[in-house]
């Protein structure tokens, strides 16, 4: 008989252990642990096990080269033990694929390799879309995103016809969310431009007139935030019913910012559905203290599906079936051995698999051709030590290794988690190894696996990569990495160093410390500063960040003297890349250097660009204005930081006279202005402007008259519409020129679509919709627009304005429009985090007041402000912005809780806050659409205090009667707007005075207007005071309609609180009306009834 032929391996197993008892040898004649079988019962669960896995236990099994050398042929993809979590899974994605109405969210901890292979094998008989990706801790974590589609993208591409009519479905999806020529995904996602087949296409334009440096860090920021928003479109427009959608990312523990933004972001986003993201991490290595718990916990917020699965250690009983069917064993004649290795690795899968390679390796576990199975010697397994580590337990196995194959697998460790094979063959020396015979032999003890369709070459687990590195000494591993990066760069030209920048830079960097020429730091230097704005270009802000701090270590004290363009350089891409990813701290201590020691104004501008926007951004106004006073006097704008009124007012005819002196058509005929510095001063005063607004409205108006001067005498630039607009919203808001100011909203609209400056539209439609147009227009044309701007203002990265639209959507929802609170909730909750996510924190303040504003109004009595900061109330964010000087947000909350009490009926604290506002003026800022329902509000409270007849009557009625004035003004510009509300005021005013008659026809004409212009709130609000009148005539009969006619108003409102206050007004009349009211009785619930009304 051959000696591949005979028994299944486990039946011959099973058969000899019953045959043979005592004591055999191996081929090296050992003594042998003799494993019996001591109750039938064993023998009976064998073979029902045998008989339950044919396929497996009982297939003919050739001897191959493996077994006739005795080598143990391990299979890495295993899964044992596993079901209850993976059933978890299973569920998920049955939700997105059959429902797929949200986002859905699984985090994977402990360990958990062999869990996402199990998936995709789940799923790949299934239309679904599987993207992958994976952090390290050493790597660019912020190109782990970007890579992982670029892969997935590169292969849907390779598919090309052969996939039908998805890839046509895909294109249009992902043109319809991105377009096609989206330059800044491209850049970072290559294949993305080979599936859209088009090239980018970069409009040109003349809006930007001379350029300065200082313009690219605000684009910078904008790319940042736009990137974030563009790949969370990007992975939505991939995402849909045909093709749900699973990401998966490995270790979160080393995940960047933007990656965990965009995950964020993604369950926020009402378009994205069909998708499951599975982030994996190690538990052991995330603490309640690490970065990745606070961002998870804000996920789970988010609302969406969110499963929790915990891959812990192989219980033993699972330990002994994967023996046994790598060994192809009965189980019962493994447990020994199993229960051994289950002692000594805990459990870990990579652990015993590495373990089990180890005793094939020592001699300890060989295949008998004379028994035709696996044996082991039990005894000396059992006393063997090993280290409780993994990594550790795999370094000294690589020790035995020949030193060839040491000297590859530590040559290759330094390359990174996956490399090329010819970098590889670059970095080595001719005498290390031979390249063929040592990666054949590490893809077959699985050190490395080869990627598909490319010469890369991945470590088959980051443990095994880590225990690699650890062949190298501590005290060598620095010049290791300084003589790999140097023999990198020497053996390669300019063109293949482009290609091979990061690992030559990654691995000098290392060693840099050991350089003490200064010529080699110069050089190091300069590849750090070409590395980082590599990085910059492919917008991984922190990994570029990182290379140019490194840069900037290597310069020596006299590098201004010696080296001035590469210090500059290296400062200016420095600051950029911390200011872009937010790490103010280090910025502001960076930038002292360059301010002190450029040799021109010129070159400082941009070092100041940075700082003036690091202030802006860290809500310290003060600073920045001060700066900016500071950098605008040295290019001949001096601006002082007191303005007298009469200064303002000279200052206002003045721009006035000049302006209405120049037709529309000569305005947009302004030449392009060419005077750097001029256009330097533009971007000062646009920052001091929005600086401004915040802590010193009073100078604003100077500011862009300021900017409209050196516009009108040096030519435009893309922020000339800007100020127009800035300009027009003073207009209307200050001097109540309605007419001067919507010719200049439309002269900064036609200004800007010339210029074809569509990276302001957001600013500018704030400006145009919210403070010019609700003047003259129906506030409800402007909803669309600020959503519409907001669109705009993502894809471009400008989410500063961006969010400013979504507040100021909401803002005109709720005091203009009246929009139901609960449809329009769950957006305010959703913009709040986005806002918070973006750095906003002042537009998220003003939006979580509004979420706050929604509760009460629902009846929901909730901390709003806890939802998003624990602890956080509104008296501590009111407070914290008077101490801040945060002015705007203490004026917007005492607006909001005015609002608030005056609706729910508690004039008092209205009047209170009514005072208390007076201690946040506006200023010269233009007027909201909030500030404006503000003072309506203000003129009803004050006629209610002059009916109560006590001391302050006259105080009272006179500012009631200056603000009815005043809506009779407003009133000229938009009677849409504004007459019901100056008809309840004039109501309100006859009330006071007693004319039945004329309170009566007030009232009436203003629930009138207020039904015709669909202020369906407003038209709730005159009802109700329409009721309240009538019960103090006591015509208990008409107010009862009245009230009714309110609750179904404030019904539509979904205005809950009002609801239950007209309810329990109702409840008190019902008993009191006519007969001919008694019909109405049964038309309410007695629950909703409350029998006692203050």
């Amino acid at each position: 008989m051959e000696a591949s032929e005979g028994l299944p391996i486990y039946l011959a197993s099973l058969i000899s252990t019953l045959l043979l008892t005592g004591s055999k040898t191996n081929s090296l004649n050992s003594p042998v642990s003799t494993v019996n079988y001591e109750l039938v019962k064993d023998v009976y669960l064998d073979l029902k096990t045998m008989l339950a896995n044919k396929s497996q236990s009982l297939c003919k099994t050739d001897l191959d080269e493996w077994m006739l050398e005795s080598r143990l042929k391990l299979n890495t993809d295993l899964f044992y033990g596993r079901q209850v979590e993976m059933s978890m899974l299973m569920h998920l994605l049955h939700s997105v694929f059959m429902l797929g109405n949200q986002p859905s969210f699984a985090t994977i901890s402990g360990k958990k390799s062999a869990l996402a292979n199990q998936i995709k094998k789940a799923i790949q008989d299934r239309d679904f879309f599987f993207i992958e990706g994976k952090f390290h801790e050493a790597a660019c974590a912020d190109t782990v995103l970007s890579n992982a589609l670029n892969c997935f993208l590169g292969s849907i591409t390779e598919k090309g016809s052969n996939s039908g009519n998805m890839l046509m479905s895909l294109r249009w999806r992902i043109h319809d969310a991105i377009g096609s020529g989206n330059s800044l995904l491209m850049d970072a996602i290559p294949n993305l431009r080979r599936l859209m087949a088009a090239e980018t296409s970069t409009t040109q334009t003349s809006s930007k007139g001379s350029t300065l440096r200082i313009g690219r860090s605000h684009t910078m920021l904008r790319s940042s935030h736009r990137l974030k928003f563009m790949l969370c479109k990007l992975i939505g427009a991939i995402a849909c019913k045909a093709y749900p959608l699973i990401l998966f990312l490995d270790d979160l523990q080393w995940a960047d910012d933007i990656t965990l933004d965009v995950m964020r972001m993604m369950f926020t986003d009402p378009d994205v559905s069909h998708f499951l993201f599975l982030g994996a991490y190690r538990d052991n290595e995330v603490g309640l203290d690490h970065p990745l718990t606070e961002k998870l916990k804000q996920m789970k917020e988010c609302g969406t599906n969110f499963v929790t699965v915990n891959i812990g250690p192989m219980e033993k009983e699972f330990v002994n079936t994967l023996v046994s069917e790598t060994l192809c064993l009965p189980p019962s004649l493994c447990r020994p051995l199993s229960n051994v290795m289950h002692t000594k690795t805990g459990g870990i899968i990579l652990f015993i698999l590495r373990f089990l390679k180890s005793l094939n390796d020592e001699g300890l576990l060989w295949f008998s051709l004379s028994a035709r199975r696996w044996e082991f010697d039990l005894l000396k397994i059992r006393v063997k030590e090993i280290s409780s580590d993994v990594v550790h337990h795999m370094t000294l196995n690589m020790t035995r290794l020949c030193k060839n194959m040491q000297m590859g697998l530590k040559t290759a460790a330094c390359l990174g988690a996956n490399f090329d094979t010819e970098i590889l063959q670059k970095v080595k020396k001719d005498d290390d190894f031979d390249m063929d015979a040592f990666l054949e032999k590490c893809v077959e003890d699985g050190y490395l696996m080869r990627i598909d369709g490319s010469n890369q070459l991945a470590w088959a687990h980051d443990q095994v990569h880590q225990a690699a590195y650890e062949l190298i000494p501590i005290a060598k591993r620095e010049l290791f990495h300084l003589l790999l990066g140097s023999r990198l760069l020497m053996k390669s030209s300019s063109s293949e160093l482009s290609d091979m920048l990061f690992c030559v830079v990654d691995n000098m960097n290392r060693g840099a410390k050991l350089l003490e020429n200064d010529e080699q730091k110069h050089e190091l230097a300069f590849l750090n500063l070409s590395a980082g704005e590599r990085a910059l270009s492919y917008s991984a802000f922190h990994t570029a960040s990182r290379y140019l701090i490194t840069g900037l270590s290597l310069l020596k004290h006299d590098s201004w003297e010696k080296h001035y363009s590469l210090t500059l350089r290296l400062y200016d891409a420095a600051v950029e890349a911390l200011y872009v990813t937010g790490d103010f701290s280090r910025l502001t201590s960076l930038v002292e250097k360059p301010l002190k020691c450029a040799v021109c104004f010129d070159d400082k501008l941009n070092i100041y660009n940075y700082l003036v926007r690091s202030f802006a951004a860290l809500g310290q106004m003060e600073e920045g204005i001060a700066t900016c006073f500071q950098v605008l006097a040295q290019l001949g704008e001096v601006i002082t930081s007191t303005i007298a009124p009469e200064i303002v007012h000279t200052e206002t005819v003045r721009i006035k006279t000049m302006i209405q002196g120049m037709s529309d058509d000569r305005l947009l005929s302004l030449p392009v202005i060419t005077d750097t510095h001029k256009l330097a001063a533009m971007h000062f005063l646009n920052h001091l402007l929005y600086q401004a607004y915040f802590v010193k409205p009073e100078l604003s108006p100077i500011i862009a008259f300021r900017m409209i001067d050196i516009s009108i005498e040096f030519g435009v630039c893309n922020i000339t519409p800007f100020a127009f607009g800035v300009y027009g919203a003073f207009l209307v808001s200050v001097i109540s020129d309605n007419e001067g100011g919507y010719r200049m909203g439309r002269v900064a609209m036609e200004l800007m679509k010339k210029m074809n400056a569509i990276e302001i539209i957001p600013r500018l439609s704030i400006i145009i919709y919210s403070m010019i147009n609700i003047w003259k227009e129906p506030f409800q044309a402007s909803l669309t627009k600020h959503l519409e701007a907001f669109n705009i203002g993502a894809h471009r990265g400008d989410m500063e304005f961006a969010i400013s639209c979504l507040f100021h959507y909401v803002n005109t929802s709720i005091y203009g429009c009246g929009e139901n609170f609960v449809g329009l909730i769950k957006y305010i909750q959703a913009y709040s985090k986005r806002a918070l996510q973006c750095q906003q924190h002042v537009v998220g303040s003003y939006l979580i007041a509004t979420h706050q504003q929604a509760f009460d109004f629902m009846g929901v009595e909730e901390n709003a402000y806890s939802l998003y900061f624990v602890g956080m109330t509104e008296d501590s964010c009111f407070d914290t912005a008077c101490r801040n000087n945060q002015f705007s947000i203490c004026r917007y909350i005492c607006q909001k809780r005015k609002h608030v009490a005056f609706w729910t009926g508690d004039m008092d604290v209205a009047v209170e806050m009514y005072e208390l506002s007076k201690r946040f003026p506006l200023g010269s800022n233009a007027k909201i659409l909030s500030d404006l329902v503000s003072t309506f509000i203000d003129g009803l409270v004050a006629f209610y205090f002059a009916r109560k007849h006590r001391s302050d009557e006259a105080k009272w009625r006179a500012i009631g009667e200056d603000i009815m004035a005043t809506l009779e003004k407003w009133e000229e510009g938009s009677t849409w707007n504004f007459r019901n509300k100056r008809f309840l005021l004039e109501a309100e005013f006859n009330f006071l005075k007693g004319d039945h008659r004329m309170t009566m026809h007030c009232y009436t004409e203003s629930i009138k207007a207020a039904c015709a212009h669909r202020f369906y709130h407003e038209e709730g609000l005159a009802y109700e005071k329409a009721a309240t009148y009538l019960l103090h005539v006591n015509d208990h009969d008409g107010a009862l309609d009245f009230f009714m006619n309110a609750k179904k108003c404030y019904e539509a409102w979904g205005a809950r609180t009002l609801v239950a206050r007209t309810d329990r007004a109702i409840a008190v009349l019902l008993p009191l009306c006519s007969d001919t009211q008694s019909a109405l009785r049964d038309s309410f619930e007695p629950d909703n009834c409350i029998q006692h009304v203050k």
